[in-house]
């Protein structure tokens, strides 16, 4: 199982929210760059990077941070928010972005999902599903739609989507240990590698989300709240436990 450590970029900043509430935007690190290559020093390949003006304004606001990560951290950037076109796809993935994940497009515009995995391959783009209460949210989790998180999966695989990734809002930025039944669930509905997001606190919910099958694991305020050892979550993703 794969571990990315996040960071999540507002105004230039490095931060994290609580519940995906931009309100409560926390700074949580002086240098995206300096906070890359300190998770390239403890044993990361990849890392989890979102644009949360971008998610917001539904446009590339902070895409120099991203290109800068991407080309000088020796990091391998999954990049998501605010890309909403093919020219924002295409963009990115010239300038060395690895791969793209498409969120709330996967929900309004899903032709744009399923034209983007026929062009640049279904190992090149991940479909985001942010969920409450099972139902999919949108546009940085201010819209709550009625549709259910594991039905837009299955659609998403129908496209030749081969990555998607699971956020339970309601644990989002809280510590509270991840939502492994959620996961789970859609982890046997799907043939998709499923990335879990939101709530992971320590090495015992690393543990489970590996006991459960996953994919890949994606810490957040866990490494910078210091709760969550990254270099030790690596080892148990590898299954050196």
């Amino acid at each position: 199982m794969i571990i990315f450590p996040a960071i999540d970029i507002k105004d230039g900043n490095c931060v994290r929210l609580y519940k995906g509430d931009m309100n409560t935007a926390e700074t949580v690190a002086d240098s995206y760059m300096q906070t890359a290559k300190q998770f390239k020093a403890a044993g990361s390949e990849y890392i989890h990077m979102v644009d949360l003006n971008g998610a917001i304004e539904g446009k590339r606001i902070n895409s120099n941070i991203f290109i800068d990560v991407a080309k000088n951290s020796g990091l391998k950037v999954e990049l998501g928010g605010g890309i909403r076109t093919m020219d924002d796809i295409e963009f990115y993935l010239s300038n060395g972005i690895e791969r793209i994940i498409l969120g709330s497009v996967a929900l309004k515009n899903p032709a744009l999902v399923e034209e983007a995995v026929k062009k640049f391959g279904g190992n090149t783009i991940a479909v985001g599903i942010d969920a409450v209460d099972g139902k999919v949210a949108t546009e940085g989790w201010v819209e709550v739609s009625g549709q259910d998180y594991i039905e837009l999966a299955k659609k998403m695989e129908s496209f030749g989507v081969q990555y998607i990734i699971c956020t339970d809002i309601k644990k989002d930025g809280m510590l509270s240990g991840p939502n492994v039944e959620q996961l789970a669930k859609l982890n046997e509905a799907v043939s998709c590698n499923i990335t879990a997001s939101g709530g992971i606190k320590d090495i015992n919910d690393i543990k489970d989300l590996y006991s459960a099958g996953l994919y890949a694991a994606i810490c957040g305020r866990s490494l910078y709240s210091g709760t969550l050892d990254l270099e030790e979550a690596i080892k148990v993703g590898a299954g050196n436990v």
